[in-house]
């Protein structure tokens, strides 16, 4: 509401000065057009502070030609050329200072946004300063740990076992800082700062959807890296999204979560509704959250998709990603 009433501004000023000129030309009384001139400087003030640049100059321009020439018709009448100008000239002034003051106030609200701005990428980059000294050092460390526990694993294994742990702890504070440097860039930003979801999630997504069935074995949830473990939760929310705008008459939705070998699966199997569930995947390809869309992002955390119809008539979605070699707990 506020944005459009500033938009609306310039053409109400331009609107008035007309108003006043014509007034002018037709010899209103001058009390009413010194009491006119109250709202045309107002007008112009708010036009030099809120409008944009093109409409605010010929709606300025037009708002201090009218202020200025409201007197001329009386003066013309009982003095000469000059004395007209100068009577113009004096009433500009208080026009001119209106734009001024409009004026003023927008420079200034634009150095406020500038420095902000440049508040925020300083403290971006400070921030990726850390970062990047946070992280190196622990991954100095647990280069370091690591080319110890060779050179001591076939003499000493407890000694290379302590290693291990120090290497855990390295990774781990070297995670724990990537994630408070993204959370804090984020808040800068102003976007969330809440982690992204992940397959902890998911029983709580299957248990919203009507006709949905979750089978997911913890160990094999534990077993994907947290990039994965994202990616196969947006995954499974593209595919129920889909079901449920696509296949309102599928009775049950299975969603899976097993390891298969050395990988993970996560699947999500409709049955036969009234609709085929293929459609929103394919229509869906130019916003990016179609299938080419979540297979670049299956891809990217290293994993498989695939997507078509189930033997049983319905429509299965089948994200398979590589188990970590050492899950997170």
């Amino acid at each position: 509401m506020t944005v459009n009433l500033r938009a609306a501004y310039a053409p109400l000023l331009a609107v008035a000065a007309l108003v006043g000129i014509a007034a002018a030309v037709l010899r209103v009384p001058p009390l009413w057009l010194l009491v006119w001139e109250g709202p045309l400087l107002l007008l112009l003030a708010l036009v030099a502070r809120w409008s944009p640049v093109r409409p605010a100059v010929v709606a300025g321009a037009m708002g201090v030609a009218a202020v200025a020439f409201w007197p001329v018709p009386l003066v013309w009448e009982s003095g000469s050329w000059l004395e007209a100008c100068g009577a113009a000239a004096f009433w500009a002034l208080p026009a001119l200072g209106a734009v001024l003051a409009g004026g003023y106030l927008r420079r200034q609200a634009g150095r406020v946004r500038q420095a902000v701005r440049d508040a925020r990428r300083d403290q971006q980059l400070e921030l990726a300063r850390d970062l990047h000294d946070f992280v190196a050092h622990d991954v100095s460390a647990i280069v370091v740990q690591a080319q110890a526990a060779r050179f001591v694993a076939a003499q000493d294994p407890g000694q290379a076992v302590r290693a291990l742990e120090r290497i855990e702890t390295a990774g781990l504070s070297a995670l724990a800082s990537m994630d408070r440097t993204v959370h804090a860039l984020q808040e800068a930003a102003g976007g969330p700062t809440t982690p992204v979801p992940g397959l902890d999630r998911l029983p709580e997504l299957v248990e919203r959807f009507e006709g949905g069935a979750l089978d997911a074995d913890p160990e094999a949830v534990r077993g994907l890296s947290r990039e994965a473990d994202t990616t196969a939760y947006r995954v499974a929310v593209e595919a129920l999204t889909n079901v449920r705008r696509h296949a309102p008459g599928a009775a049950v939705v299975r969603v899976a979560v097993r390891r298969t070998g050395a990988d993970i699966e996560l699947s999500v199997v409709s049955s036969a509704g009234r609709r085929g569930a293929g459609g929103l995947l394919t229509r869906r390809r130019r916003s990016g959250t179609g299938l080419a869309g979540l297979r670049g992002r299956v891809e990217a955390a290293g994993g498989k998709l695939r997507a078509g119809a189930d033997a049983g008539g319905g429509w299965r979605v089948c994200a398979v990603f590589p188990a970590e070699e050492h899950p997170l707990g």
